[in-house]
């Protein structure tokens, strides 16, 4: 019986072509898993930082409270009244539509970012600012939202303006890419900077997109336009602006 003439596998020369095709792979995928190492070491020592500023944010949050109530006990100890500051933040809600409004109110509506009905913004209180929202009354609802208020909007309802498309904040590196020239890097420093109303406020409230609100649970108060004291809707309507966001978050 004849030996077999079939090659080993030693004995089967390998194309250089092939060779040099395997060591290239070969050092792609070494590339990559550097890099992937490299992005999950970065990506751990950012959870880190963030997870430190949620912390800062949380006893300035905390303190700032306390100190509000120190500042009252004392007052009424002293038989007088103690008046907090001036709230710096709003937020305003579109509440009327489009019809039988003049060029004016119009035109605040378009800048203030409030094209459609049941849209909300922040909104930085100025005198400029405080003059416009006097001028659109009318056609808003608005007043100073807490912090859990600012909280829940961003979490649940938050889109950002990414080359003018309107992007879910779904990860914090869209925030970065977007905002971290701002030195705010994540979603908390986010809310921080609108609720503090911070140096970088414009930039955070424009990168925001104009928050969809629903109708509220339960519907608006019969009547609707009027203003708020008068038993409507429109108009300031200070701390309790907190009770209409969440009936329409």
């Amino acid at each position: 019986m004849s030996a077999t003439t079939t090659p080993t596998a030693e004995q089967v020369l390998i194309p250089e072509t092939l060779l040099k095709k395997r060591k290239s792979q070969a050092k792609e995928r070494e590339a990559r898993a550097a890099e992937t190492e490299k992005v999950k070491k970065a990506n751990k020592e950012k959870r880190g930082v963030i997870f430190k500023r949620a912390e800062k944010y949380v006893k300035e949050y905390r303190d700032e409270e306390r100190e509000k109530i120190r500042l009252a006990r004392v007052a009424k100890q002293s038989g007088s009244f103690y008046i907090p500051a001036e709230p710096k933040l709003v937020f305003v809600i579109r509440i009327k539509g489009i019809n039988k409004i003049a060029p004016k109110p119009r035109k605040i509506l378009q800048l203030l970012r409030l094209l459609q009905i049941n849209n909300g913004v922040f909104v930085r209180m100025t005198k400029a600012t405080l003059e416009m929202l006097k001028v659109v009354e009318p056609w808003i609802a608005y007043g100073y939202p807490n912090l859990k208020t600012v909280r829940e909007l961003v979490y649940k309802r938050g889109y950002g303006k990414v080359d003018k498309q309107r992007i879910a904040l779904t990860d914090n590196s869209i925030i970065e890419a977007n905002l971290g020239k701002y030195g705010i890097v994540c979603i908390e420093d986010l809310i921080h900077e609108i609720f503090t109303v911070g140096p970088n406020f414009k930039q955070a409230a424009n990168f925001l997109w104009p928050f969809k609100l629903s109708n509220p649970t339960g519907g608006f108060r019969p009547r609707k336009f009027n203003h708020y004291v008068l038993g409507g809707d429109l108009g300031n309507r200070e701390e309790k602006i907190n009770a209409l966001v969440r009936q329409m978050n």
